[in-house]
This record gives structure tokens, sequence and C-alpha cells, in this order.
């Protein structure tokens, strides 16, 4: 029971954070954009640096409204240099983007004379430290961000998985990829501090691609990724406690153990029966 008590927080913020991200992944996944989150994470922890040059306290609102003011900047860009002749990938500029930020950071550091350990910590995490206020202010975010896109779905799906159609229905495609990418801004703001960079990457992809090996309707994909979410959550918390191992390590490492038994049930499966239909 003691276990299960100190689980408790940290399940329930993994579940959290599982909700939001197997969604987003499917977009990400979609566009072919698999590192804006890293990107975006870098350019808030550059926001978070600047807001500490600034002598503004770290853990305070004003450094996160920085920090969020900096990836909707982020944002812009990504959903400004859309191309459609795709001439230039947009993962080249979110790569560049995050070694502008991740460099900028470093200079930034360089001249802080404290609180540097909180930047580490945005970009570690420790899901086990997590409060119940944090918990409670992270569900209600991400229920906020969630009605969002569940009330403009359509739209955001069409975009992310035929972009040219969204284009020919009269859609703003760049107003829309901003609107997306802030909504992914501030999620991403918000659970790496949660969880960390790593942990954060793993909920946002893993679930996706795990969904992908077996399912192509969007619905289908949802349901397996939430599924694996929360069974790696569990799965994941236990085995740190039990033996003692950093949680947010352990659950990526749960994250990649899973897949690969997902892909090699599938291939078991397509051997067994070559002629079954998998994708739904």
């Amino acid at each position: 029971m003691e276990i299960v008590q100190f689980l408790l927080l940290p399940f329930l913020a993994s579940l959290i954070l599982t909700g939001i991200h197997a969604y987003l992944g499917v977009h990400v996944v979609e566009r072919g954009v698999i590192f804006v989150d890293l990107a975006l994470a870098q350019i808030a922890a550059l926001g978070a640096t600047i807001a500490i040059l600034m002598g503004i306290d770290p853990h305070g609102g004003g450094a996160y409204w920085i920090s969020l003011a900096f990836t909707f900047l982020g944002a812009l860009v990504f959903s400004f240099v859309r191309s459609k002749r795709r001439r230039i990938p947009l993962e080249a500029f979110i790569g560049i983007s995050y070694a502008i930020a991740s460099a900028g950071a470093i200079l930034a550091m360089s001249k802080a004379t404290s609180e540097t350990e909180h930047l580490k910590d945005m970009l570690v995490g420790n899901i086990l430290a997590v409060s119940k206020e944090e918990v409670l202010r992270t569900a209600a975010l991400y229920a906020t961000i969630g009605l969002f896109h569940f009330i403009f779905r359509k739209k955001f799906l069409l975009i992310s998985t035929n972009p040219d159609e969204a284009e020919r229905q009269g859609l703003n495609i760049k107003l829309w990829d901003f609107l997306f990418y802030a909504s992914f801004g501030f999620v991403v703001t918000s659970s790496v501090a949660i969880a960390g960079v790593l942990l954060v990457f793993c909920y946002l992809v893993v679930p996706s691609v795990g969904a992908m090996i077996y399912a192509d309707r969007i619905g289908t994909r949802l349901a397996i990724g939430w599924t694996m979410g929360t069974l790696v959550s569990a799965l994941g918390c236990w085995l740190s406690v039990y033996a003692d191992l950093p949680t947010g390590a352990t659950i990526v490492c749960t994250f990649g153990a899973v897949l690969f038994v997902m892909f090699m049930a599938h291939l078991v499966i397509v051997r067994v029966w070559p002629n079954a239909a998998v994708n739904s």
C-alpha cells in the first residue's frame, strides 16, 4: 500500500501525459515532424534561461510565460516555413531551431550565476516529485487544449493527413499550423517540467508508432496508443520503485521494450496468418 500511495501521483501524471501526447503524436507522425517537441522544449529552455538572466524566479509564473512566449515564436516560425513544394523539409528547420536554441541556452547559462539547476530539471525531469497541485493544474490545462482540438479536430486532421485537400477547401494552412504548434507549445512547456524531454518524446512518438504497426484508422490508433501508454506508465513506475531505478529512464526503456514486443508479435501474426487483415 505504501508503494501504491507513493506511485499514485506519478502514475496519474503519466496518464495525463499519455492522454494528450498520444493524440498529438498522431499528428506529429503524419506530418513527419518527429522532433518538433525536442525543438520546442529546447526553445522553452532558452526562454527560461533568459528569464533567469532577467532576475526572474525560475519557479514562478513569470519564467513560465517567458518560456511560453519563446515556444509561440517557434510555433510561428514552424507554421510559416511549411513549403508546398517541400523543397526544404520542415524537419530541417526544426533541427536548425533546436541547434540554435541549444547554443543560445548554453551562452545564456554561461552568464547565469545561479538557478541553472532548474534548467537541468526542466530537461531531465523528475516525475516522482510531482505534486498534487501540478497534477491538477496540468490536467486542467490539457483538458482545455484537448477540448480545443476536439472542436476543430476535422481541420487539424485534414491538414495533418492531406494538406493539399485542406488547401483546396480554402483552409488557411499557416494559421491552423500556428494554432497547432502554439497549442503544442503549451503542452511541451508544461510536460517537460514534469517529466523531462526524453520521457515526453517517448509519450509523443512511441504510442503512435506502436499503433501504426497494427492500425490505419485514426480512432484505432488512438485506442492502441492510449492503452499502450497507460500500461507502460504503470509498469515503468512499478519497475523504477521495485528495482530502485530513475523513473523517467525506466519508463523510456519500458516503452522501447514494449514497442519491440509489439513489432515482433506483428511479424509472428503476419507469418502465421499472412492473409489476415491486421490493419483496421
